[in-house]
């Protein structure tokens, strides 16, 4: 717990960039806070198992999908108008769990370009919506070999 904390509080620290007494001591304590707030939950109820460095993957290929996402938008919108296609696709899922389901919804809601609009009851479609996709079979196949793919690797 205390590792922990101190870690947290390092990375308060960094992120501020204040090495003042005063905010080094701010930063433990929020650490503290925040795992002593965290602690009755256990260590991932909601996630199962987590592998970190499939985590860190994850957010690397985020990153990289984001810039790119934004670069095809730029063009979408500021190009030809028949650049834009609108596309509402159903995505079948292999992710089972509420937690993976959510995580790859908001990941695909914060790529630019994309909107996850809804799960159907049976938890086995994810309704998505493109502003411009060349085909419903291309989009499908870019959500389940890149976040969906990565999202069970992570989280499972």
């Amino acid at each position: 717990m205390i590792r922990t904390a101190l870690l947290l509080g390092v990375t308060w620290v960094a992120l501020t960039g204040d090495l003042s007494l005063a905010n080094i001591a701010f930063g433990f304590f929020l650490g503290w806070l925040a795992v002593g707030v965290a602690r009755p939950l256990g260590p991932y109820p909601v996630f199962g198992m987590v592998r970190p460095l499939k985590v860190v993957r994850l957010l690397l290929f985020l990153a990289r999908e984001i810039a790119v996402a934004n670069l095809k938008v730029v063009a979408a919108v500021l190009g030809p108008r028949r650049l834009l296609r609108p596309a509402l696709v159903a995505v079948p899922l292999e992710a089972t769990t509420d937690a993976q389901i959510t995580v790859l919804s908001n990941l695909i809601s914060l790529t630019p370009g994309t909107l996850s609009l809804d799960v159907s009851p049976d938890r086995r479609t994810l309704y998505v919506h493109a502003i411009s996709a060349s085909s419903p079979e291309i989009l499908r196949r870019e959500i389940k070999e890149g976040f969906e793919r990565r999202v069970l690797e992570a989280f499972s």
